[in-house]
């Protein structure tokens, strides 16, 4: 089987999805919820997978641009300032991972979303640390791309719609780290540590459970957004980097617990 998916299929599977009633209000009420339609930057040089991509979002109800390579991608990027981007790693001249890389160090933000063929877990790790949000794992399902992009997208409005609730003086302090929430800023004793955007709201996301043991379901409806339907890797992968990153010993952490079988909790 190919590890593209080709137009023709991501077209059959997603008439299955318009004839499937439980799916469709549930995609109708995210749009009516929502003040204007959400822009998806897809960068991806298959041009049978990068129509069906187009195809199925247009129906679900968002604005597509198309960029066929790592350069075109940037650029379109900077210019359109998309709600989402979709990134396939394996472009031709500039890769996903240079693209992803190019956009954190200019302060980008915007969600991103891996679509690769590559299933090794050091792939899904190193995007991750440049900064992706998910990622999709090709061949895939139209259905669970629609729910991790909508999840993605609501759930950046959200973090962006209650900054202003949050105190600029919140500090957050444990071991050596010092979290400042207002300034979305992380120190190690003089040190500056880099998260990403879902690994700060993870971090967060712990702290604020103050102890209580948390499940993966609740964390990634929490800080990703998805229904406990949706199967994902994502918590695993965030926990290992945070621990990576601010544990003395990842392999023996003392902050960021596994409570094994049911999911994680914060010790300080």
């Amino acid at each position: 089987m190919s590890a593209f998916v080709r137009g023709n299929d991501l077209r059959r599977d997603l008439s299955v999805s318009r004839n499937d009633h439980s799916f469709a209000p549930k995609m109708a009420d995210s749009r009516t919820s929502t003040q204007k339609r959400s822009r998806v930057l897809v960068v991806e040089d298959n041009p049978d997978l990068a129509y069906g991509l187009r195809n199925s979002l247009e129906i679900a109800g968002y604005d597509v641009a198309v960029a066929e390579d790592g350069v075109a991608g940037v650029t379109q990027a900077r210019e359109l300032d998309p709600d989402l981007i979709v990134l396939d790693l394996m472009l031709p001249g500039m890769d996903g991972y240079r693209v992803l890389r190019t956009l954190r160090d200019e302060g980008r933000a915007v969600p991103v979303l891996i679509l690769t063929a590559r299933g090794e877990e050091a792939d899904k790790v190193l995007g991750f640390r440049m900064g992706a949000d998910d990622y999709v794992t090709k061949p895939f399902g139209v259905l669970e791309l629609l729910a991790r992009i909508e999840a993605l997208i609501r759930r950046t409005r959200h973090w962006r719609g209650s900054v202003g609730a949050v105190p600029t003086s919140t500090v957050e302090r444990f071991g050596d780290i010092e979290v400042d929430v207002g300034a979305r800023t992380v120190r190690r004793g003089k040190e500056r540590v880099e998260l990403t955007p879902k690994e700060f709201d993870l971090l967060i996301a712990l702290l604020q459970r103050q102890g209580r043991v948390t499940s993966r379901n609740e964390l990634l409806r929490a800080v990703w957004g998805y229904s406990a339907s949706v199967v994902s890797r994502t918590v695993d992968t965030h926990v290992a980097e945070l621990r990576r990153k601010l544990e003395p010993d990842a392999a023996e952490p003392r902050h960021i617990l596994t409570v094994w079988k049911v999911g994680y909790k914060f010790q300080r």
